[in-house]
């Protein structure tokens, strides 16, 4: 009986949130406080696994100036009871952006003869939704009229538009809107003309109305809406090793990005051959998504602009190169222009340019970032001459400088002594290493010189390897495992307390295409439809959007965790809101409870509430079928007057916001 009353009288203590808590995890309101930089924490993007063309930007058709390699990729002849033929011509004078056009001789009669693209693993189409399409054009003879038709995997009719007759000698520019009649997953498009006759075409467009904005050939809804769900405070563009290229002349030059998509120079992506298990054949760089988009994105988000520049140097894992000592001062130029371009009057050269593609006020620009993952002393040499001309003409931006792509070792041993005592503002570590290695660095900051440079967390992921004896999973999203979540979590606990010392951080890479990716694993996965943020980027929306201003000591029996006992924790507030922001992570496969003590204040009026992001498995994932396998889960908690009840549960994060005074 007596055992019987004890479970009964547990049970409503559990209830009514009264149970007596074992260990006690204290807040020092009234302790040493740190400022946490709006930038703490944010996104880093990188034309990587089809991010940008057959990703976010919402462009449908695949090579749609026939500048690719194969000049015809992406494209096939269609035949429907009539004839013609197509002939690539390239222009070398006047036209070096956009060299080539598709020569069309069209014999069909009542018949039909044109081109199929099959966009990018495919076109998807929702039902009902519109489509703009648009295709640069001139007559050289005869009359050949036109039509639009959106067709399945079967090639089976979805949707279908008539198209002004292309008239006259000048090219212009033709516009139609179709809507598909059904959902597709891997469509394509037809471009149909009848009669007899010839013609040139160039730049053939399909975008979605449904646009980031509602803007027209702008970027993918869904995608955008993921990213500005995490509130990032900073967007790093347009990469990693993107900027760096395999070579010099395949580096990333922003100037070729920007002004009318049209006199925008494609490339081919340094990704498209870089693993020969994963090469595409396809991938290359369209720029219709430029440094102009990544700085209205950035806006947009409300977030900082973080451009990456080539500083001289091509990736030092591909052929090494470096510019000539006497040509540094062309990749400088191109530093000071773009801060123009961002931040200058519309009376300046590239300011006007800024205006002239629809943004006359400046971007606010900050901050600046000079190369990516260098290392060694030809670096150090280039990045001490950008460092010269930048903080004199510009000390109002702050540079950001590498040290390589190791977290520790020689290399990046000597670019610290040589950056230390430099006027950068910021060194980029980058860390891609297994999750024990995370749980293991939770601490790593914690004794960091606090005199130099800041540090910018710039690229990081917990990588997870198949088992030995196991099968390797045949599903994209495979690699983003809630044991690797949990291990970012345990980290970035680490980086929040010393927010002092860290003030930008950043997972890296942030999108993949399912059927078009060459790395993982990756915050958020999509197909031509669907998009599903991973177990990491519930990790990373948890912290960003519970940053808070300032950091607090979070200690149990007098010591910081980080990680004894599988336990790791950071806490903020807010001085806004007056909210505190505690973040525990459990790494142990066993629950356990705690009182939450303040010193120095006092809980007020107002819901003390508890999000749980756990999963059943360390193995379980995020798909773009199961999309919800593991996501937060918010609860209400009960406080007294200084301190609040809570159990965290095992292989768990947890974001405890309580209302102080």
């Amino acid at each position: 009986m007596k055992r019987l009353r004890n479970i009964v009288a547990t049970a409503l203590l559990l209830m009514t949130g009264h149970l007596s808590f074992s260990q006690t995890l204290t807040l020092k309101m009234n302790g040493p406080q740190s400022e946490v930089q709006p930038t703490m924490w944010g996104i880093f993007f990188e034309d990587i696994n089809f991010s940008a063309d057959g990703g976010i930007y919402a462009e449908l058709i695949k090579n749609r100036s026939f500048e690719f390699t194969v000049p015809m990729m992406g494209w096939k002849e269609v035949r429907k009871e009539g004839t013609g033929n197509v002939l690539i011509v390239n222009r070398e004078t006047g036209h070096a952006a956009n060299p080539r056009y598709a020569h069309l001789t069209i014999s069909a009669g009542s018949g039909s003869y044109g081109l199929f693209n099959e966009g990018f693993r495919g076109i998807g189409y929702k039902k009902g939704m519109q489509y703009n399409f648009s295709f640069l054009a001139r007559s050289t003879g005869g009359q050949t009229p036109a039509r639009l038709v959106l067709v399945d995997e079967k090639g089976e009719r979805i949707g279908e538009t008539t198209i002004p007759a292309v008239t006259g000698k000048d090219w212009k520019k033709y516009v139609a809107t179709v809507t598909a009649d059904r959902t597709v997953t891997k469509g394509g498009v037809q471009l149909l003309f009848s009669g007899n006759g010839t013609l040139d075409i160039d730049m053939v467009s399909l975008f979605p109305q449904d646009t980031w904005k509602q803007r027209p050939g702008g970027l993918r809804n869904d995608l955008v809406q993921l990213l500005a769900d995490l509130h990032p405070g900073f967007v790093r563009f347009p990469g990693g090793c993107i900027v760096e290229g395999r070579d010099l002349a395949n580096r990333y030059q922003w100037k070729k990005t920007v002004g009318k998509v049209e006199d925008r120079t494609l490339i081919v992506n340094r990704w498209n051959t870089e693993f020969a298990h994963r090469a595409p054949g396809d991938y290359f760089q369209s720029y219709g998504l430029g440094f102009y988009e990544y700085f209205q994105l950035s806006e947009d988000l409300g977030a900082a602009p973080l451009p990456i520049i080539n500083c001289g140097m091509a990736c030092q894992f591909n052929t090494g190169e470096v510019a000539a000592d006497e040509d540094v001062a062309v990749y400088i130029q191109d530093a000071l222009d773009l801060i123009e371009f961002a931040n200058g009057a519309t009376s300046t050269k590239w300011g006007q340019l800024r205006a002239d593609m629809g943004h006359p006020a400046p971007f606010n620009l900050q901050f600046l970032g000079v190369g990516n993952e260098q290392w060694d002393s030809q670096y150090i040499a280039r990045y001490q001459r950008f460092e010269e001309v930048l903080k004199t003409k510009h000390p109002e931006i702050k540079l950001v400088s590498s040290v390589g792509p190791f977290s520790s070792g020689d290399r990046f041993d000597y670019l610290w002594s040589k950056l230390k005592p430099s006027k950068a503002d910021l060194v980029d570590e980058h860390y891609y290493m297994p999750p024990e290695w995370f749980l293991k660095n939770a601490g790593r900051y914690d004794n960091y010189e606090r005199k130099g440079p800041k540090i910018f967390a710039g690229e990081y992921a917990a990588h997870i390897k198949t088992p030995k004896g196991q099968k390797e999973t045949d599903t994209a999203e495979g690699r983003n495992t809630w044991e690797s979540a949990l291990a970012e979590a345990a980290f970035m606990t680490g980086l929040e307390r010393n927010a002092d010392i860290v003030q930008m951080a950043s997972y890296a890479p942030l999108l993949a295409h399912v059927d078009a990716w060459q790395w993982r694993p990756d915050l958020i996965w999509f197909d031509n439809l669907r998009s599903v943020g991973t177990p990491n980027y519930y990790v990373q929306k948890l912290f960003a959007n519970s940053r808070g201003t300032h950091t607090v000591s979070v200690t149990a029996n007098g010591k910081t965790l980080t990680g004894q006992d599988g336990i790791y924790a950071s806490a903020t507030i807010d001085k806004t809101s007056k909210k505190i922001l505690l973040k525990v992570v459990n790494a142990t496969d066993k629950a356990i409870d705690y009182k939450v003590a303040l010193e120095g204040a006092a809980t007020s009026a107002g819901p003390v509430t508890h999000q749980v992001l756990t999963a059943a498995n360390k193995t379980d994932i995020n798909t773009l079928d199961a999309p919800a396998v593991v996501a937060p889960v918010e609860n209400k908690l009960k406080a007294t007057k200084n301190n609040v009840p809570v159990s965290v549960g095992a292989n768990s994060l947890n974001v405890i916001t309580i209302p102080y005074k």
